[in-house]
C-alpha cells in the first residue's frame, strides 16, 4: 500500500483545476464559441486559483515551483507575443484559441508565482 503525502493537496487540485479551465477558456472563446472577449469572473477566477497555488505550495518544492513557473510565465508571454508578431508580419489571421489559451495560463500562473516569490523573499528575510 502506497502512503500518500497529503500536505498539499488543496494547491495541487487548485492547479489542476486551474489548467483545465485555462485551456476551456482559451478553446470556448478562442474559437469564437461564447464570443471573442472572456468574461471577466473567468479572469476572476483564474486569478483566485492562481492565488490559492501559491499559498499552498509546500515549502520543499518552493525552487521547483519558481523555476517551473517562471518559465511557463516567460513562455506563454513570448508565445503571444511572437503569434501576434508572425501573423501581422505574414498577414494571416490571427490564431486565436492558441493566443486565448496563453492568456489564461498567464491569468492563472502570475498570480501563483508572485505569491510564492513573496513567500520566499520572507522565509529569506528570516533566517
Amino acid at each position: 500500500m502506497v502512503i500518500k503525502s497529503r500536505e498539499n493537496i488543496i494547491g495541487a487540485r487548485a492547479f489542476l483545476a486551474g489548467v483545465i479551465i485555462a485551456a476551456a477558456i482559451g478553446l470556448l472563446f478562442g474559437s469564437g464559441l461564447f464570443g471573442n472577449s472572456i468574461d471577466p469572473l473567468l479572469t476572476y477566477i483564474l486569478a483566485i486559483l492562481g492565488i490559492t497555488v501559491g499559498i499552498f505550495v509546500a515549502e520543499k518544492d518552493v525552487q521547483t515551483f519558481l523555476l517551473a513557473s517562471v518559465s511557463l510565465v516567460l513562455v506563454c508571454y513570448v508565445g503571444v507575443e511572437g503569434n501576434n508578431l508572425i501573423a501581422n508580419i505574414r498577414g494571416l489571421p490571427l490564431n486565436n484559441i492558441f493566443t486565448s489559451i496563453l492568456n489564461s495560463l498567464l491569468t492563472l500562473f502570475i498570480p501563483a508565482t508572485i505569491i510564492v516569490a513573496i513567500k520566499t523573499v520572507f522565509s529569506i528575510s528570516k533566517s
